[in-house]
C-alpha cells in the first residue's frame, strides 16, 4: 500500500524554551497546531500517532510523551500512540513505525511528530546525557565530550585506510552554514560565521577532540518537527478537499533501515579490510533504492543527511555510492554537493547549519525533502527536485535509516 505525505511543520530551531519558562509539552503542542494549521486537518482525522525522542527522560525528566496528543486535543482521547528511541534516529524510527501502520491498512492518517528539549542544561551535563548512545561503561570513558571522541575515531580510521585531508571537512560545515543562512528556521542563520572558523586556528575554530573542531560539530537545539503520513485513499480524499491531484502529493517511494553492534570497535573490526567502514550503510541506502525502484543515485535530485558530525557527512558521500570508497572529497572539491551542484547534500543547512534536536532530526528531514519535492523550500529550493532521500543515523553508526520520498 502507498504511503503519502501530506505535510507538516516545524519550529523555529533559534528558539531556547527553557529561557521562554517553556517546557516539553508546550513544545510538543506548538509544532503539532503549526501542522494542523499547514495542512488544513483537524485533530479528529489522525487515527495513530508516533513519538520520535532520544532522552526527554534525562533532559526534561519526562516521559510517556505519546499522552501529550490527548493532553493537547481532548479529540484525540483514546488514540493509540507510541515514543520510538534509537539515538539520534528515533525519528525515523517514528516514521518507520507510522509508514507501517499506514502499510499494513490499519490507520488512514498517522501524526509522526519528533522532539528534543536539550538547552535546559549546561554543555557538559547535555554531553553526558547524549553520552548514553554510546556503549556506557566500554566506550569513550576517558574523554570530556563522548560523541566529538567518538566521531574523531571515525577520522582516525578514515585516514588510516584512506588518508583523509581535514580542509574537505571544514569545506563541508562551511556549506552547511551557507545554507542555513537561506533557511528561516536554522539555529545558525543569524550568526556570523567568517573564513577564520572554518580554518586551523586554535582561537577562532577551537579542537574539541583531536581533529574534530568546533566548526565540524552539530548543534545543541531545542525543536520539534511534525508530519502526516496517509493511505492513498485518505490523500485521494485530501486532494480532492483541497483542489488538488493524487499525482500532487508526494509519497514514500522507498525505505532502508539496518543496524550494526553498539561499539564503535566491533563495527569497525566488522569492516576491517574493507573499504567502507559502516558496510550496513550502503546496504541500507540499496535497499531504499531498490524498494523504490530506482537502479541507483542519479534518481535522486538530493540528500538530507545527518551531518552531526562534518566527518558523518564525508563518510555518507561514499558510502551512498557517490564516490568510490575513500574519494569523498573529489564531491566537496567539485561543488558537486553544492546546493547548485549536480548532488545537493544538506540544501536546509543540515545538522550543522540548522541544528539538530535529536529525536526530531529524522523527521525534520523528511519535512524539508517533502519541502523540496513540493518545491515550498523557498531559498534553500534545489531547481527540480522531484525524488529526495533522507539518511538518518544513532550512535556510531549504531542504527541507520533512509527514507525516500517524491512526486513523480
Amino acid at each position: 500500500m502507498t504511503v503519502y505525505v501530506l505535510g507538516g511543520s516545524q519550529t523555529d530551531f533559534a528558539r531556547n524554551w527553557a529561557r521562554e519558562d517553556l517546557d516539553s509539552f508546550d513544545l510538543f503542542k506548538a509544532v503539532l497546531d503549526d501542522a494542523l494549521a499547514a495542512t488544513g486537518l483537524s485533530p479528529e482525522q489522525i487515527q495513530v500517532g508516533h513519538v520520535g525522542n532520544f532522552v526527554g527522560d534525562l533532559f526534561a525528566g519526562q516521559g510517556l510523551l505519546g499522552g501529550f496528543f490527548a493532553q493537547a486535543y481532548p479529540e484525540l482521547n483514546g488514540m493509540p500512540t507510541s515514543r520510538h528511541e534509537a539515538a539520534c534516529a528515533s525519528g525515523s524510527m517514528a516514521l518507520l513505525g507510522a509508514i507501517r501502520d499506514i502499510r499494513c491498512g490499519d490507520y488512514d492518517i498517522a501524526c509522526v511528530l519528533g522532539m528534543e528539549l536539550m538547552r535546559n542544561v549546561p554543555g557538559k551535563t547535555g554531553a553526558e546525557y547524549l553520552g548514553s548512545a554510546t556503549w556506557r561503561g566500554y566506550e569513550a570513558q576517558h574523554c570530556e565530550y563522548p560523541w566529538p571522541h567518538m566521531f574523531n575515531r571515525i577520522v582516525d580510521e578514515y585516514e588510516r585506510r584512506h588518508g583523509i585531508n581535514t580542509d574537505h571537512l571544514k569545506a563541508i560545515s562551511r556549506i552547511n552554514y551557507g545554507n542555513a543562512k537561506d533557511n528561516p528556521l536554522a539555529q545558525t542563520r543569524g550568526w556570523s560565521v567568517d573564513d577564520a572558523f572554518f580554518s586551523n586556528s586554535d582561537i577562532h575554530n577551537p579542537v574539541i577532540d583531536g581533529r574534530i573542531r568546533k566548526s565540524d560539530c552539530g548543534q545543541i537545539t531545542d525543536g520539534a518537527a511534525c508530519v502526516f503520513l496517509a493511505s492513498e485513499a485518505a490523500a485521494k480524499d485530501y486532494a480532492a478537499a483541497h483542489g488538488l491531484s493524487l499525482s500532487d502529493i508526494p509519497r514514500i517511494k522507498g525505505w532502508g533501515h539496518r543496524s550494526s553492534a553498539i561499539a564503535l570497535d566491533t563495527k569497525l573490526q566488522l569492516s576491517e579490510g574493507k573499504p567502507l567502514l559502516f558496510p550496513h550503510v550502503n546496504q541500507l541506502i540499496r535497499d531504499a533504492l531498490s524498494r523504490a525502484g530506482m537502479s541507483d543515485l542519479k534518481a535522486l535530485d538530493g540528500l538530507e543527511v545527518h551531518d552531526c558530525f562534518s566527518i558523518t557527512e564525508y563518510m555518507v558521500i561514499d558510502h551512498c555510492g557517490l564516490t568510490a570508497p575513500g574519494e569523498s572529497w573529489k564531491a566537496v572539491e567539485e561543488g558537486r554537493i553544492a546546493r547548485d551542484g549536480d548532488f545537493p547534500i544538506n540544501a536546509s543547512g543540515g545538522l550543522i547549519g540548522q541544528g539538530h534536536p535529536v529525536g526530531a532530526t529524522g523527521v525534520r528531514m523528511l519535512l524539508d525533502c517533502y519541502k523540496q519535492v513540493t518545491g515550498q523550500a523557498g531559498k534553500n529550493q534545489i531547481a527540480g527536485a522531484e525524488n529526495m532521500a533522507t539518511f538518518n543515523l544513532g550512535g556510531s553508526a549504531t542504527t541507520c535509516a533512509s527514507i525516500i520520498v517524491g512526486v513523480n
